[in-house]
């Protein structure tokens, strides 16, 4: 009997993100320094079945729609590429939040690629892989690669770092937000400098990112205002280093000097707001 096949799907973290100019294909040409937390859904692959998709976990409900998640949009783009694709049944255990600015679903999508690729003996680096990366969201590539690095471009340029690892407090306040709400929400590049080289320890990444911000925390807290009081919270907490909000929201996150105070933050946040989502993280 065949085992099924098991890949993690890591949740993004945008440590850093610049908005540069819209280019001429609609997308956005944007500069980030990107982490990967040891938070992550589950994929699991039984080829013996036919194609299909379930869903569990803690954010199974919020997840939409079976037939619009970016599982099965991999698939789709993954089979447009290459012929008499092995495909299979999908199960998804959905551990983080959705829409919510750390690329669930599009580390989701990501895992369905390498499995796929595993299973059809297809490299990672195999263009029509990458092509169909691409082709389900700007940031599948990174998320199929899960390493940090410099994401630059429309999310297709990838420069790799080594990080440090760093310890975190996640929270997001149960609001979903659209990247394409908080975009159209977006004025202008706001400038700045751009990355150059990254720190290797955790005690320098605090004082670096203070000089890197996060273009899009303006636009996303005119669309959920909570997003303050998020950012307030954290930078309150006892022992944070550094508050900033991942991606286009509404997840945020605080750095610490260790594991112990991120875990003592993350339990003195959750009993202060019952209803966020927060947990202690490693980021790397």
């Amino acid at each position: 009997m065949a085992t099924p096949l098991v890949e993690k799907a890591f949740a993004k973290i945008n440590l850093t993100l610049r908005v540069l100019g819209r280019r001429a294909d609609g997308y956005h040409e944007l500069e980030s320094l990107v982490a990967f937390a040891d938070l992550a859904d589950t994929l699991t692959l039984d080829t013996r079945d036919g194609i299909a998709l379930d869903v569990s976990g803690p954010f199974a409900a919020a997840s939409g729609n079976t037939s619009d998640n970016l599982v099965l949009k991999a698939v789709a783009a993954l089979r447009d590429r290459v012929a008499d694709l092995q495909v299979g049944r999908f199960h998804l255990e959905k551990n983080i939040p959705v829409a919510a600015g750390v690329g669930g679903g599009s580390a989701d999508a990501a895992a369905a690629l390498r499995l796929l690729s595993r299973v059809n003996g297809i490299a990672l680096d195999d263009a029509r892989l990458t092509e169909a990366a691409r082709a389900v969201g700007a940031d599948v590539p990174v998320c199929v690669a899960s390493k940090s690095c410099i994401m630059r471009g429309a999310g297709e340029k990838l420069a790799f770092v080594s990080l440090p690892q760093l310890c975190a407090v996640l929270v997001n306040p149960g609001v979903a937000l659209s990247t394409r709400e908080v975009f159209a929400k977006f004025a202008a590049p706001q400038g700045g400098a751009p990355i150059a080289s990254v720190p290797r320890t955790a005690q320098e990444i605090p004082v670096f990112l203070a000089q890197h911000g996060n273009d899009l925390t303006q636009p996303a807290m005119a669309c959920a205002p909570v997003i303050e009081d998020v950012l307030a919270d954290l930078r309150g907490a006892p022992g944070s280093l550094l508050a900033r909000m991942s991606g286009s929201g509404a997840t945020c996150f605080a750095l610490f000097a260790s594991a112990g105070k991120a875990a003592e933050a993350a339990r003195l946040l959750q009993n202060k707001h019952k209803d966020w989502w927060v947990t202690a993280a490693t980021l790397g």
